[in-house]
């Protein structure tokens, strides 16, 4: 029996192991599970080169609990370790077997799937474990090596009593780390990191019910069997080619990554790349709500099949981090506990793939079915918006397929409406002026007027709508955006005929005067207009500019600084041409005055929703009072 010293750096790094290279304990089974697919898949490399002269079979992992025992136990079927070389790998912490193997088998090994090039992946069972012992026997015809060792750089190794190929791993569980013997615990962590490992997970054993004998009684119950209990899916949809795969089985897919989500995704992006670096995956778009911050973080990364973080941020565009799956790459730098991506030029690269494929495939789907692309619009629009404001080619190639709803239904994309529009909304400095309502209940009154004069009004309801329209203002030429109620419509698009006032100037400011005397609240400016006579008579505008820039405040960037917080301010338009304004100019009793001034403004807040509480009670009282 040879006894040792494990050659490290540092004279002890398992203090270093617990304390800083792994944030997350609970790592270790991944790790020491990567490791056994690392060494099964190994001898799948060598028995197809002819190298291992061995039968590869049908190899799988198994993971065993031993709680009286206090030990959990991880053995695989895989390539085996000689005695020379635990002492080579286990005992020589910076060197990695997965790297010298890979070095060795250059050409050929691109493609066997190897997670281990993190050499340290072994020692992260001494986060949980006071004692580990590997019992080893390789595929070469050598006796089996016993390996343990307990948490000090000293250990033994000794001939072992193995007869079959392969490692079995024993974990001597410590005591602050007793919940790893607790079958729920390690169901969850299987369920975590190796859901689709590559090859067969047991743990366990489950019952299984068999179809009935066709002379079985009604009343007999279906025979069963007890079965391996495999927890992981090694061929998940994403190792597959898009063309072997149905609607159906993608479907199927989503459900097994959220089984806690009951609606359907929405559509799919099948990534399958392999240059200039390899990468696939399934994006799904899920349907989203307005609550942008619940939709983040369940993109899933793995490399090489094992679960690595569901934090995507950097490899995945941050407008797509709504959306949902898989991503899979060998290519992603990660550090040595693979919980952190390295920053580097690589993950830029995967980032502007993935945002180029999902435009495409948009696009496609855009063009191939129309009708259904608008059907799902309002789920996805979101995601397109942001991915318009964030990323520049993104915007490029949104062009195609972003849309615009009008108010009655239609869709629009930006070229089809501006060739709709241009003749009608085209003001006077030769500018596109495009109407736009966030409410259709709320502007119905402005909206009317809009479609009164021919107008088109989109509606563009979105939280960050303000943002994108001001990217659209200053991408695209002589064109602006104005909410329906931002002015009066002879305002919003200007056209060269003006209105001439019925009302002289001497006259206008008497009205104006007695307009301001009577309305308490400051926060409307009046402002009085000539307008066609059967246009309303008092009208409540938000001017465009200063909404915006509040609302743009409240999504976050954009606006001035500070503009999230400030009070409403209104324009109160008075129609100068209409007969009630001038019997309001003509009232002789002040009274009577000031209830023609205070219902009229009430009636047009009330178109506006501004209208509740005390002053709704008011009104509504005052209007009785009125009808008498």
């Amino acid at each position: 029996m040879a006894k040792g010293k494990i050659n490290v750096s540092v004279e002890n790094i398992f203090p270093l192991i617990k304390k800083f290279l792994y944030s997350d304990h609970e790592i270790f089974l991944r790790e020491l599970i990567s490791n056994a697919t690392d060494a099964t898949l190994k001898l799948k490399h060598l028995t197809s080169i002819g190298e291992a002269k061995v039968e590869y079979g049908n190899p799988m992992i198994e993971i065993k609990v031993d709680k009286e025992g206090k030990k959990l136990h991880i053995i695989d079927q895989g390539i085996g370790m000689t005695e020379e070389e635990v002492k080579n790998y286990i005992n020589q912490v910076a060197f990695s077997g997965a790297e010298e193997f890979l070095n060795k088998y250059e050409d050929g090994a691109k493609d066997t799937g190897i997670i281990g090039h993190f050499g340290l992946g072994f020692y992260s069972a001494f986060m949980v474990a006071d004692k580990v012992e590997i019992i080893t026997k390789s595929y070469k015809d050598e006796p089996a090596a016993h390996w343990s060792c307990d948490g000090s750089p000293n250990f033994t190794l000794k001939k072992g009593k193995k007869e079959d190929r392969g490692s079995e791993i024993i974990l001597h569980i410590a005591d602050d780390s007793t919940e790893f013997l607790e079958d729920n615990r390690i169901n969850e962590l299987l369920n975590k990191y190796n859901k689709f490992m590559p090859i067969p997970i047991k743990f366990g054993m489950r019952t299984e019910t068999l179809p009935k004998p066709e002379d079985a009684k009604e009343e007999d119950a279906a025979p069963t069997q007890e079965v391996d209990n495999i927890v992981n899916n090694p061929n998940p949809a994403w190792t597959k080619q898009p063309t072997d795969l149905k609607d159906e089985d993608y479907k199927g897919f989503y459900r097994e990554l959220y089984p806690m989500q009951f609606e359907e995704p929405l559509f799919h992006i099948h990534l399958n790349v392999d240059y200039p670096f390899n990468l696939t995956g399934i994006l799904y778009f899920p349907k989203l709500t307005q609550d942008l911050n619940q939709q983040k973080d369940r993109i899933q990364l793995y490399q090489n099949q094992v679960f690595v973080t569901d934090n995507v941020e950097g490899i995945v565009p941050e407008f797509l981090t709504m959306l949902r799956g898989v991503i899979d790459s060998p290519d992603i730098p990660l550090n040595v506990s693979r919980s952190y991506l390295q920053a580097d030029g690589a993950v830029k690269k995967i980032s502007s793939y993935i945002t180029r494929k999902v435009a495409d495939k948009l696009n496609s789907l855009f063009k191939n079915n129309r009708e259904d692309f608008e059907a799902k619009w309002n789920d996805i629009k979101i995601v397109i918006e942001y991915g318009m404001l964030s990323e520049d080619k993104f915007f490029e190639k949104a062009d195609n397929f972003a849309l615009y709803p009008a108010v009655d239904g239609s869709f629009y994309t930006f070229e089809e409406l501006q060739e709709k529009i241009k003749d009608n909304q085209t003001d006077k400095d030769d500018k596109l002026v495009i109407l736009y309502a966030s409410d259709k209940e709320a502007q119905h009154s402005y909206i009317e007027a809009a479609k009164g004069k021919g107008y088109e009004v989109l509606l563009m309801d979105s939280p960050i709508v303000g943002h994108l329209m001001q990217k659209l203002e200053t991408s695209k030429e002589k064109v602006s955006f104005a909410r329906v109620d931002a002015d009066h419509l002879d305002n919003l698009i200007k056209k060269e005929d003006t209105q001439i006032s019925k009302l002289s100037d001497e006259e206008k400011e008497k009205l104006k005067a007695d307009l301001e005397s009577t309305i308490e609240n400051k926060s409307y400016t009046v402002q009085l207009e000539a307008m066609d006579s059967d246009a309303s008579p008092f009208i409540i505008t938000e001017p465009e500019f200063m909404r915006r820039m509040k609302e743009m405040q409240q999504t976050g960037g954009g606006g001035m600084f500070g503009m999230g917080n400030m009070p409403e301010m209104y324009n109160l338009i008075v129609n100068t041409n209409h007969e009630l304004v001038g019997e309001i100019l003509n009232t002789k009793t002040t009274k009577k005055k000031e209830r023609l001034i205070n219902q009229s403004l009430d009636l047009a807040r009330l178109s506006k929703g501004l209208l509740k509480g005390e002053e709704l009670t008011e009104f509504i009282k005052r209007s009785y009072e009125m009808v008498k």
